[in-house]
């Protein structure tokens, strides 16, 4: 019983052993007589009992099987263990300490966790002891470190590391959670099969399976469509050569994922980010194709960018990029093939200079490339469309709870466009908006957010100065850094900056402060244990694919309608009609396969069932595509 506790206690931190910072302390807990050490016990989780928490971690222990991360939280059982006394790594030595661990990950082996070797695949006693043994010498402790290293199964381990090009991210978690039915199982076992590596994609495709479940079941069929749906349709990946401005050259990777034409040409965000691989390419190209198909309109999705960071870089420079990045991808747009739009970090001066180089290469300028420059393309209210969806999407599941966003407290993350955009509709409807974040920490403000604040903080942005000068203009406003706003009370939230913001920890205080209804404004903002708090405790999830729609909606109205003069009235007028459609067609969906109106899942299942059996019904009429 005490090896068992301790290798889940060791499990409990492992993710923390391989992000930490290789200048913190850190502690070993050292036991009594026992053959491995174990480590910190984590913070009991605010908001949920002891008992209750002991009784759903056992179940979920026996559903859910963790590629790189388990999480423990039998709060109970280790408060009854002795005391453990402390001691303190020895500075020199955390180095190889990180890198001893640097490889591992946590997988159940016949019902037991084991610390698997990233490389190798392989579990071993070496592998799960503390290198620095259980002794309190510097000479044993030394003596256990060589031992782990020197052991077959790590040397093995180093060998095919020093080998291998791509280094394995072992701090990015993948779950696969246990279906209901296994014919959904299936769909996620080959996917893990063939794609073991692309956590985002792999994270994506188990919301959406979870979701048609019911769908599946009652026509097995639809595995084989599934199966088909999650193999793009073309993956274009390219080398990016260019100059910088000291006359250097440079390489990036761009990509481009045409996921899935069979309701029309792809539309889909363009994502220049340091971050970006093919793993975010297929997800966000799969969310693009169910978001476009759940749209009024007939499109396929796509999606795609490059690991470039435009931060720090001049005008010329990015022009330089946009240009030959162009060179390769052009061939492959058009008005009935591909047109790509404004996501991450590229905003209306990278869609000129792609545009410019588009229509100089292409040789004509059919085709609208999405940005607010009336003189060469895109509707003037195009940037806006997004935001306002959410803020219109919010309203629509308000009303149908007769309340209304009027002096309603709302929390944002992000301080980009969209973010920007739910802030000005909030504050014209009368809501009360206390937050926005950047990459640093969040700005809070107890008074609410007006026009004249809003102003001030797109001066802020426009000049590249930091939230934190906000508060020296406003008094009563705070920021704090390496924070995310999720710890302010609010009615709704409205996350608009990047994929995964929210984890357990953010779920539980957003339950806890009071918020009701969650928004998602960025792509797959939540984890899948923060998805699972929310859930638990009747948080309303209005889908990115659902409320985000606003974008699609927009990009349409330029080309079908081709008025590039829109009075903001009509235009708003459009795009709530728009959102209502959408909202309708998902709340019917989940309704028709038997869940409740009132469930916190029945807009995110309702969404992804409408959407992928519009999708299934075109793949069957149109055969074997």
């Amino acid at each position: 019983m005490n090896s068992t506790m301790d290798d889940m206690s060791m499990i409990q931190q492992r993710h923390h052993m391989v992000v930490r910072e290789l200048g913190e302390e850190i502690d070993l807990e050292i036991g009594h007589g026992v053959d491995e050490s174990s480590f910190g016990q984590q913070t009991p989780l605010i908001g949920i009992p002891p008992q209750e928490s002991s009784a759903e971690d056992h179940d979920e222990s026996k559903s859910m099987v963790m590629v790189s991360q388990l999480v423990s939280d039998d709060n109970e059982f280790l408060k009854s263990q002795p005391a453990k006394r402390k001691k303190k790594v020895v500075k020199r030595w955390r180095e190889e300490w990180a890198d001893t661990y640097k490889w591992a990950y946590v997988d159940v082996k016949e019902g037991t966790a084991r610390i698997f070797c990233s490389i190798c695949r392989e579990y071993g006693r070496k592998h799960r002891r503390n290198p620095y043994g259980n002794e309190g010498s510097r000479n044993m402790q030394m003596s256990a470190l060589e031992e782990h290293n020197n052991s077959l199964l790590h040397k093995e381990a180093l060998r095919l590391q020093m080998a291998s090009k791509d280094k394995i991210i072992a701090d990015k978690p993948v779950f696969v959670k246990a279906l209901m039915s296994k014919t959904a199982g299936s769909i996620v076992e080959a996917l893990l099969k063939r794609d073991p590596h692309e956590a985002e994609f792999i994270q994506y495709v188990q919301e959406v399976v979870h979701a048609l479940e019911r769908v599946i079941s009652k026509n097995s069929g639809y595995v084989n469509t599934m199966e088909r749906l999650l193999e793009p349709e073309r993956m274009i990946i390219f080398r990016v050569p260019w100059t910088d401005d000291r006359g250097e050259m440079h390489v990036n990777r761009g990509y481009r994922v045409h996921f899935n034409q069979t309701l029309g040409p792809c539309r889909g965000g363009l994502r220049f980010n340091p971050s970006m691989n093919l793993s975010i390419a297929k997800f966000l190209g799969f969310q693009q194709t169910l978001k476009t198909a759940l749209s009024p309109y007939r499109l396929g999705g796509a999606s795609g960018g490059s690991d470039f960071d435009p931060k720090g870089k001049s005008d010329n420079e990015i022009m330089q990029f946009c240009k030959s990045f162009m060179d390769e991808l052009y061939r492959y747009l058009g008005p009935d093939k591909d047109l790509p739009s404004e996501e991450m970090g590229v905003g209306t001066r990278e869609m000129g200079f792609l545009y410019g180089q588009y229509r100089r290469l292409a040789g004509h300028s059919q085709g609208s490339f999405t940005g607010p420059r009336l003189n060469w393309s895109g509707s003037s209210l195009r940037t806006e469309a997004t935001g306002y969806g959410l803020v219109f999407f919010a309203q629509l599941i308000l009303a149908d709870m007769n309340k209304e966003l009027k002096g309603l407290r709302c929390v944002i993350s992000g301080s980009g466009k969209i973010a920007m955009h739910v802030l000005e509709k909030l504050i014209a409807y009368g809501a009360l908006p206390i937050t926005v974040s950047d990459s640093k920490g969040y700005l809070v403000d107890e008074d609410g957010f007006d026009f004249m604040k809003l102003s001030f903080l797109r001066d802020i942005k426009s000049q590249h100065r930091t939230l934190r000068d906000y508060s020296k203009t406003y008094a009563r406003s705070k920021y704090y850094e390496e924070a995310k706003p999720w710890n302010e009370r609010c009615d709704i939230a409205f996350p608009c900056a990047s994929l995964n913001e929210i984890d357990n920890s953010d779920a539980i205080n957003l339950v806890n402060l009071g918020c009701r209804i969650l928004i998602e404004g960025s792509n797959m903002p939540c984890t899948p244990e923060a998805v699972s708090v929310l859930r638990k405790a009747n948080v309303l999830i209005a889908p990115s694919i659902a409320a985000g729609t606003g974008g699609v909606v927009a990009g349409e109205l330029e080309l079908k309608e081709c008025n590039l003069n829109w009075a903001p009235e009509d235009f708003e007028s459009k795009l709530q009609e728009a959102m209502k459609q959408t909202y309708q067609r998902a709340l019917k969906a989940a309704v028709d396969f038997g869940y409740q109106k009132e469930s916190p899942e029945a807009l995110v299942h309702g969404a992804v069932i409408s959407a992928f059996l519009t999708i299934a019904n075109g793949m069957s009429e149109q055969g074997c595509v």
